[in-house]
């Protein structure tokens, strides 16, 4: 089951394996996802277009950090 927490104002939405990131997320919402590469985090736009980092993070953690830094921008 995904977990939600709020930085400043901006959803951060950490999501178990196989879940989908539009299945959770909302318009200007982050997503933390996990893969064999690693740990993604996920950017959903305005009308719904997700993007990502280049590369993943090797911890749930880093990725979460990154998502809070770029909240603290208003992504």
């Amino acid at each position: 089951m995904a977990s939600k927490i709020t930085h400043r104002g901006v959803a951060i939405v950490t999501l178990d394996d196989g879940e989908a990131v539009l299945e959770h997320c909302k318009p200007n919402c982050i997503a933390i996802r996990h893969d064999d590469a690693g740990w993604w985090t996920c950017f959903v736009g305005p009308d719904g277009e997700v993007d990502d980092y280049d590369q993943p993070f090797p911890s749930r953690d880093q990725a979460v950090w990154a998502a809070k830094a770029a909240a603290e921008y208003g992504i």
